[in-house]
């Protein structure tokens, strides 16, 4: 801890003092002509590059301002692309006097056709979250590469197991198959960390991808091969902390590039203290400044340099990598106004966009605050179109598991719901039954597949925007040691050439992992072409004796779905629900395809779900 602590106090070493003049980076490494917004900001990176005097000569390319900070290693130079400006490469120079003693080749790139209003995910779209180290390994080539400091260790739960792009790329059919329809990868930029550099986010290149996943140009050839199949790419993205090895940390910017205190202080992850009206200002200030950990380097975007930067990188990749949408981890516990104002910014050049955030809270009240367009007492819009929905996470945990009672059992799925009256949009929520921080959904119902399958149908039924996490739909869990974040991300068995298991084939899957495999299939695929779920009305009714109804309808269809919380077969009589079913004489129940004739009275298997197209 001590060594960390000098290594971010040391901002310059000695080498800055030398009269050696060279040019290390440039980023973003190029940009593109057409956005919105004509501005862009270069960080540049060399040793003592600020005594250089910088010009740009293209037209419509024009250098407004050079800005020096505290470390004379870096320049920030602000750019106008005006509309005048055409693609092609712009020379930057960097002179001492008369002499050029630095040169950037800066290419401006044109944007591809119907860039800006691209379409993004959505309530149409199902998702599936991939951890790529865990998924499958495509190339073993990669697995260990010199510069890299951690190297592959299938052995070690926490460590590297050589999953990437092309294990991704080569198991596309059969997410394609499943009927996703979205595709959610968890961060793959450069994470050179000593250990636990295969979870993504302690990036130390935003640039890059971590070469052991590929390269950026297989990211290109990935995205190409997702399009292709008519799905949609989302990017995880992080704001709030880089990796304690990121290039920058060994020379600083500025000493305030990076939150730092007196000694290492951990944020208390409360991220109510942002809408709690009677928060005290050191527990926000430590919220919000405090490290995630002692790896991740707690990033200042109160920093008008940093918050530039993280916007354009996040530009930077929608474009260069034909990004459908961003998942953005941690998302409160940056500085709230850089956040929005990165929201706003992504909205100007990409109308149609869609973020989801990470807005880990236990009330549906305090979740909302973050979605973009809540009326927030403080006038605070995050501008940020999308949440996930962790107090019905939560819900789902408990509800199949538990007695029923007055607010116990399957009535927490409806009280959750009754509470959508804080969300601006609740029909832009992503829903889920776990994800890769959390253990495994199996492992809260202690293994009975039933509850899997009413979690599925609820998530997939529901209001918002479903997502799976891969494995779910072939029974995997945390295994017999629960503790720890590796085990909560096991390899997908058939991802290896070396696995006794594939699991990606029907033959390689158990007769119960083909159950739950077929189920979850045939309703992601039903869902798929199923409009009223996408965008229909939603109407339930209080649960009663362990039996919960709603319904999803529009103008044109109705479904029925009717959950039984009971370890018993229950047969209930349908005239409550006549407000719906009056219009209605027959349906079809969506599972097994059978025909319904009577609706006046319907039996529901123990600890099962029915749903019914009504006719």
């Amino acid at each position: 801890m001590h060594r960390l602590l000098s290594l971010l106090l040391l901002l310059f070493p000695l080498s800055i003092f030398s009269q050696e003049i060279t040019l290390n980076r440039v980023e973003p490494p190029f940009w593109w002509t057409g956005f919105k917004n004509t501005s862009l900001q270069l960080l540049v990176h060399g040793n003592n590059i600020s005594s250089t005097n910088v010009s740009v000569n293209y037209p419509g390319f024009v250098l407004k301002k050079v800005n020096k900070v505290e470390n004379p290693n870096y320049l920030f130079l602000d750019l106008s692309v005006g509309n005048s400006a055409q693609p092609g490469i712009a020379t930057i120079l960097f002179k001492q006097g008369n002499k050029v003693v630095g040169k950037y080749l800066y290419e401006l790139k044109a944007r591809k056709k119907g860039s800006a209003s691209r379409a993004s995910f959505s309530s149409h779209d199902v998702i599936y979250l991939v951890m790529p180290d865990r998924f499958s390994n495509g190339d073993t080539a990669n697995d260990n590469l010199p510069g890299m400091v951690e190297q592959v260790d299938r052995t070690n739960k926490d460590g590297r197991h050589g999953g990437d792009l092309k294990g991704i790329m080569d198991h596309l059919d059969y997410v394609q198959d499943l009927g996703i329809t979205a595709l959610w990868i968890n961060p793959l930029q450069e994470n050179n960390m000593s250990k636990y550099s295969y979870h993504g986010y302690s990036i130390t290149d935003y640039y890059k991808i971590d070469p052991r996943f590929g390269s950026n140009e297989d990211y290109l050839k990935l995205s190409d091969a997702v399009h292709k199949r008519g799905m949609k790419l989302i990017k995880d993205m992080v704001f709030n902390h880089c990796g304690s090895n990121h290039w920058w940390m060994q020379d600083l910017p500025s000493r305030d590039w990076v939150n730092q205190w007196p000694e290492f202080t951990r944020t208390n992850y409360r991220a109510g203290t942002f809408t709690d009206p009677y928060a005290s200002q050191a527990d926000s200030n430590m919220f919000v400044r405090g490290w995630f950990d002692i790896t991740m380097p707690d990033l200042n975007q109160a920093n008008p340099y940093v918050k530039n930067y993280l916007i354009q990188n996040s530009i930077w990749w929608v474009e260069y990598a034909g990004l459908d949408g961003i998942r953005q981890d941690t998302h409160p516990y940056p500085f709230k106004e850089m956040m929005a104002e990165w929201g706003k910014r992504l909205q100007e050049e990409y109308p149609n966009f869609n973020v989801v955030g990470e807005c880990w809270l236990n009330y549906p009240a305090s979740v909302a605050y973050w979605q973009q367009g809540a009326k927030n007492k403080d006038g605070y819009n995050s501008w940020l179109p999308t949440v996930f929905d962790f107090p019905l996470y939560d819900a789902l945990g408990k509800a199949f598991s538990e007695p029923e009672g007055w607010n116990t059992g399957i009535v927490r799925l409806y009280e959750i719901l009754a509470q959508d009256f804080s969300y601006p949009d609740p029909n832009n929520i992503v829903v889920f039954a776990d994800n890769h921080d959390v253990n495994r959904f199996l492992d809260s119902q202690k293994d009975d597949v039933r509850k899997l399958k009413m979690a599925m149908a609820y998530i997939l039924t529901t209001r918002g925007i479903p997502e799976i996490y891969y494995g779910t739909e072939i029974l995997m869990t945390t295994g017999a040691d629960k503790s720890g974040d590796g085990n909560k991300r096991r390899d997908f068995p058939g991802g290896w050439s070396s696995d006794s298991q594939n699991a990606f084939t029907a033959q390689g899957r158990t007769n119960a992992e083909n159950d739950i495999h077929n189920y979850i299939r045939k309703l992601v695929r039903w869902r798929d072409a199923s409009e009223v779920i996408h965008t229909g009305k939603f109407r339930h009714f209080i649960p009663a004796d362990g039996v919960y109804v709603y319904f999803r309808y529009n103008e044109k269809s109705t479904v029925m779905v009717v959950m039984n919380n009971n370890e018993e077969s229950k047969t209930i009589e349908t005239k409550r629900y006549n407000e719906f079913l009056k219009k209605f004489k027959s349906g079809v129940e969506i599972i097994s395809g059978n025909s319904l004739n009577d609706l006046s009275k319907l039996t529901i298997p123990a600890k099962s779900v029915i749903i019914i197209e009504l006719k």
